[in-house]
């Protein structure tokens, strides 16, 4: 017999549930066939079984939870000489066998029958955290698309259990003849810090505490930038071109000036010279997650929008890849989505640099020695001590909001 055992899932996953199996007792498998659907934290994944033979255990049924490196699946003895050295392995980071790997992961097929009974519940955390507070899944409205359960539908629910559980009368509350007892304060409800929030905490905590990390920040005035969109986004136009590519082409464009930005630090070494793996954040339901770009240097405008967008759409999706999700140079965080100005971003270990975008709004600004009014917003670089001083992280910043303040000078650098 040989045993598969659940792979290494990277990105510091370490356990993943059963969606759905491909296979019975009993099924033939070949070498690099998909056995079963898996979700972890990040994504909905399938993956492949290294050897051939037939079927004689699946080690866990649809809802279960497996950790990395525990049996997923047992065939029989010719599976072992089926396997092919150098095209397959129980290490799959990222997924897949090699040379096969580009063809796992794509989204959670819909299976009729598993859609009346299944929850439509994309996030393991999201069952984990019911499950953890006694909660039926099959009870609960989901207020995401598709009837979807978001965590903020659990949380709620957590909570109007909680109040049920404070409002109940007690069992011998008809015989009291003394006086109700003071009310007594709320119950505090307990959300484990696991999944994306507990990577996303290990990683930023790291950062605090290994990075000596310094800020800079600028006002410009983004009204040519936005201006020079809306030429871009003509009726005709396709695909779209968004605020955070125009950014991220000249945060692109800066990192060429002043490479040390796209660097990292190895023991006591700078290492430099890599290409621009662009990271932005993306909020999900999930949680924060940072799909990466790769080669964000070699693609165009349009190729770099059209990757911005399919990943943010995938991100909250849950279809990412890990790989997708590792192997950053730099990040971008526009958080001025949410409404706010500015920000001090923590940066991404093990990247040196990241870059924060605050809202664009209306404000008053000096133009050619008079007051009027322009679309304001502020830039924020967060940088690693050890890899620069503040003349380069202001020459960066400032080299972003000139490109912000007149973008037309960005095809001097194309």
């Amino acid at each position: 017999m040989a045993a598969f055992l659940l792979p290494d899932l990277g990105e510091g996953l370490t356990e993943a549930e059963i969606v759905s199996w491909h296979v019975q007792v009993g099924d033939v498998v070949a070498v690099d066939q998909e056995v079963v659907e898996v979700e972890t934290a990040k994504a909905v994944v399938e993956i492949p079984v290294p050897f051939a033979g037939r079927v004689t255990q699946l080690h866990a049924g649809p809802g279960e939870m497996l950790a990395v490196g525990a049996p997923l699946i047992t065939v029989s003895d010719e599976a072992a000489s089926g396997r092919v050295d150098g095209a397959s392995g129980n290490v799959l980071i990222g997924y897949g066998t090699a040379g096969t790997q580009q063809r796992r992961l794509r989204p959670a097929r819909k299976d009729p029958a598993a859609a009346s009974t299944r929850p439509p519940v994309v996030s393991p955390i999201v069952r984990r955290l019911a499950r953890t507070a006694g909660l039926d899944l099959a009870a609960i409205h989901g207020s995401g698309r598709d009837g979807l359960i978001t965590r903020q539908d659990v949380d709620r629910a957590i909570e109007a259990q909680a109040a049920g559980r404070r409002a109940a009368p007690a069992p011998d509350a008809g015989r009291r003849t003394d006086p109700a007892p003071a009310a007594r304060s709320a119950e505090p409800v307990r959300i484990p810090i696991q999944g994306v929030r507990k990577i996303a905490a290990d990683k930023l905590s790291r950062s605090r505490r290994e990075i000596p990390e310094a800020t800079v920040w600028v006002d410009a005035d983004a009204t040519e930038l936005l201006s020079l969109r809306a030429t871009l986004n003509a009726a005709d136009a396709e695909p779209r071109i968004s605020l955070l590519a125009l950014l991220s082409r000249f945060a692109i464009l800066g990192l060429r000036r002043h490479p040390e930005l796209n660097a990292r630090v190895e023991d006591d070494a700078i290492v430099m010279g890599s290409p621009v793996h662009l990271g932005f954040a993306a909020q999900t339901d999930r949680g924060l997650l940072v799909p990466v770009i790769p080669d964000a240097q070699a693609r165009t405008l349009e190729q770099l929008s059209e990757a911005l967008t399919a990943a943010t759409q995938r991100a909250r999706g849950g279809t990412l890849r890990p790989a997708e999700l590792t192997g950053g140079t730099f990040t971008v965080n526009n958080y001025g989505v949410f409404g706010v100005d500015g920000s001090a971003p923590i940066i991404n270990h093990p990247e040196v640099a990241i870059l924060g975008i605050g809202r664009i709004i209306e404000r008053p600004w000096i133009v050619r020695g008079q007051v009027t009014a322009r679309q304001l917003t502020q830039l924020t670089l967060a940088f690693d001590h050890r890899v620069c001083d503040g003349q380069t992280a202001g020459g960066f910043l400032r080299f972003v909001a000139d490109c912000v303040e007149s973008p037309a000078r960005i095809m001097r650098y194309l």
